[in-house]
């Protein structure tokens, strides 16, 4: 009786503002996140709030022109599902799990709610485990953990779209693993290139795609990443594969739920944002987690507002990370791509018993030498290079190679730059800073360690000519 009750279940519209849409039930109320459709399905509406025994309040997923008051409305009798199986790969889908590559619909598919828990305290892994990227400047001072959540920080254009597309392109040429891409509130135009650039480099096989568009609804944009998170927890429990999340950017999924709260008319926290916020995103950063099963490694870009690291945004996301990879403005300015401060980026990983005694020190004497660079900039700046002793003139000598020696060539900017992408493995990488730090290369120009892949391209790029020979050739060009 009760299942007849739902399906024939309909509702009548009251009222329309916006993507807010109140609906009243004269048989049976809707829970709380139940899909409601009107005009035939076009119109999706999904419950946010029940106001009293025969009114609710939902918020629209699609557009809601046309919906009028008095329109029939149909209970769906369940909440927003997406589609999950081995079908899924190399496709790409909508919120609602149709897909938008232009190819028919995927058969042997399952359909599960967006809305589930995350993982219980005893079935996660306790195991630390490094997740190497094969990009210098990240393996050597901020590693990423296997399972964990690192976030790329940067304000508009300073290049965290095309670390994260880098990292696709790593991760799948050598990881067994599934890749998931879920775009909140980004272009369509990267979507699309990020599709294309995807398909060329022959990944695709192994990796779904999820968007919720910049000139979508917030209902819409503020669901996606839950759905995503649903696809990625089948590959990981029922598949048991690792699975790279990519999230790109979590910062418009904040912003989603902020729309959603101020249409639903909640009153505002500090600077505008939802009340709700750290909730909200707990709830999306929970189910990302590392199983006896499989692991889900997260890696999501996140917008900072005018470049301030102490909005709230940034700093509810900063809580639940492993990794923060905080990009510079500054040194995208100087051509330091990729252009990551070592200086404020940080990981928890980074401790001699997870990463070793020799990669700990290591690392511990590049951000020592960069932070001697940073503070002599100003008396560099003001007095000349000549002013300084000795002791820190090489200091500087070695953090300027370092910077440079910590930019690559990426494989997807070589058709901007020309420049062959580089793949470095830590090992290399180590061996390399270690070389400029004890002062093997002090004779090559600065020059030869831009955007090279490992420390032997130094040399090959210029042999540094014996002193007498300087000499020599400083006397026949004076003469």
């Amino acid at each position: 009786m009760e299942k007849s009750t739902l399906v024939a279940n309909t509702g009548k519209v009251l009222l329309v503002r916006g993507s807010v849409v109140d609906i009243s039930f004269q048989v049976h109320l809707p829970p709380i996140y139940t899909l409601l459709h009107a005009k035939e399905g076009a119109i999706v509406i999904e419950v946010l709030a029940q106001l009293d025994t025969h009114r609710v309040r939902g918020i629209a997923l699609t557009p809601t022109q046309g919906l009028a008051r008095g329109d029939v409305i149909k209970d769906t009798g369940g909440p927003l599902k997406a589609p999950v199986g081995k079908t899924i790969l190399s496709r790409m889908f909508d919120v609602f799990g149709n897909t938008i590559d232009q190819q028919p619909a995927p058969t042997d598919v399952m359909w599960r709610t967006v809305h589930r828990n995350p993982p219980t305290l005893s079935q996660r892994s306790s195991k630390s485990e490094i997740f190497e990227t094969g990009i210098k400047v990240i393996d050597v001072l901020v590693p990423l953990e296997r399972g964990g959540k690192a976030g790329l920080f940067g304000g508009a254009g300073v290049g965290k779209t095309v670390l994260l597309t880098e990292m696709i392109h790593n991760m799948i040429g050598h990881q067994e693993g599934v890749s998931i891409f879920c775009g909140i509130g980004e272009r369509c135009r990267e979507g699309e290139e990020l599709y294309r650039d995807m398909r060329d480099a022959g990944v695709l096989p192994n990796m779904v795609m999820i968007f919720g568009q910049m000139n979508e609804p917030p209902g819409s944009r503020f669901r996606v990443g839950h759905a995503a998170l649903t696809m990625a927890e089948y590959f990981r429990d029922d598949e048991h594969r690792d699975v790279l999340l990519l999230i790109d950017n979590i910062f418009r999924f904040i912003q989603a739920g902020m729309e959603v709260s101020g249409l639903m008319g909640q009153m505002p926290s500090r600077l505008g944002y939802q009340p709700t916020m750290g909730t909200e995103l707990s709830h999306l950063e929970e189910r990302i987690a590392n199983t006896n099963a499989g692991a889900i490694t997260s890696i999501q870009a996140v917008y900072v507002p005018a470049d301030d690291l102490t909005d709230p945004a940034a700093v509810h996301t900063f809580s639940h990370l492993s990794s923060s990879i905080v990009l510079s403005r500054k040194r995208a300015g100087e051509g330091l791509y990729p252009a990551i401060d070592p200086l404020q980026s940080s990981s928890k990983m980074a401790t001699p018993s997870i990463i070793g005694e020799r990669h700990y020190h290591l690392a511990r004497e590049i951000r020592r030498t960069l932070a001697q660079y940073a503070e002599l900039k100003d008396i560099i700046a003001m007095l000349g290079l000549e002013q300084l002793s000795p002791e820190d003139r090489n200091v500087v000598a070695r953090a300027r190679r370092l910077e440079r020696f910590l930019t690559q060539p990426f494989f997807t900017t070589e058709q901007f730059t020309g420049l062959t992408g580089k793949l470095v493995t830590l090992e290399d990488a180590l061996d390399g800073c270690e070389q400029i730090l004890s002062d093997e290369l002090k004779d090559y120009p600065e020059s030869a360690f831009y955007m090279i892949g490992t420390i032997d391209e130094a040399r090959k790029k210029a042999t540094p000519k014996p002193e007498k020979e300087v000499e020599n050739a400083a006397v026949t060009h004076d003469a």
